[in-house]
């Protein structure tokens, strides 16, 4: 089996979706119905099921997508690591970012790139629903991350920066007609929730109660700040984020007021302790006098 029909069956066997496929490997559709035609004859058994409505992966086609996908990831790797070797590049670093901001965090990118030439600096966003466990798989080697955080495997690096509170509302919400707003005033309002943990970790960004005690409702479940303001923009919830959103992500149906009765929120590195160097320490706000 050839490299580009392995990567042509993987890719189907992610979209599902013949046209689609061709269209992310840019290829024509009959170029991807003979891969996979092909690799269904070497094989001796169909690897997708097709009717009118869906592509489904046959057993066959499930045990060789599991049997392959790691070969072929470590094979990307390998090929990736000779590429930058080739250009004096020893290694990747992987930002996870939850907030929106990494152009505000311009000069740590900078700096790192300068001491650090031969390392590549990739940022990926990363979904809050899943940051901490993206980071425990090694899917990203560091977290831009809000606090407090205190968990006994990860290490807390410098705080980047900390950021007033905002509430995102929908153009038409009542609270829309007031310039700021309290949590007491907020508290009336349903609020979105995060099935993630630690618990702590969220309240810290979205508080369950006010300072009087009064409890704030959490509703819908979402996993990222898109889904977030998708409900705030359509079901009136109304929405806690840092400053920056309301620069970053500009909408004509949603208005962001400041909240006026919580402190900054801040946002520091985080990284698994036991993978600590001084490449990832690097990162961070540099030393006094340097």
């Amino acid at each position: 089996m050839e490299l580009r029909d392995i990567e042509i069956f993987l890719t189907l066997a992610d979209e599902l979706h013949s046209a689609r496929t061709a269209a992310r490997l840019c290829l024509s559709p009959a170029r991807v119905t003979q891969a996979i035609q092909k690799q269904e004859r070497q094989i001796g058994a169909p690897l997708f099921e097709r009717n009118n409505r869906a592509v489904r992966l046959t057993p066959v086609g499930r045990q060789l997508r599991d049997d392959l996908r790691p070969l072929y990831v470590g094979l990307q790797d390998s090929v990736q690591r000779a590429r930058m070797a080739g250009q004096g590049i020893t290694g990747t670093l992987r930002v996870g970012m939850m907030p929106l901001n990494a152009y505000d965090l311009r000069h740590y990118w900078e700096v790192f790139r300068h001491r650090h030439p031969q390392w590549r600096l990739r940022i990926q966003s990363t979904q809050f629903s899943d940051a901490f466990a993206a980071l425990r798989r090694g899917d990203v080697d560091v977290l831009v991350s809000w606090l407090p955080l205190d968990e006994p495997d990860l290490t807390v690096g410098p705080i980047l920066f900390a950021e007033p509170r905002v509430l995102a509302v929908a153009t038409d919400h009542e609270l829309a007609l007031h310039t700021s707003v309290s949590l007491e005033m907020v508290a009336d309002f349903q609020h979105p929730h995060a099935d993630t943990g630690p618990g702590y970790w969220y309240d810290a960004y979205a508080p369950r109660q006010t300072r009087r005690g009064r409890p704030i409702e959490r509703g819908p479940v979402v996993r990222d700040a898109e889904e977030a303001i998708t409900f705030a923009s359509m079901s009136g919830l109304v929405v806690l984020f840092p400053a920056h959103m309301s620069r970053y992500w500009v909408r004509p149906d949603i208005a962001y007021l400041p909240v006026i009765d919580m402190g900054p929120l801040p946002y520091a590195l985080v990284w698994r302790s036991e993978t600590e160097n001084e490449v990832v320490r690097d990162l961070g706000p540099l030393p006094s006098g340097d």
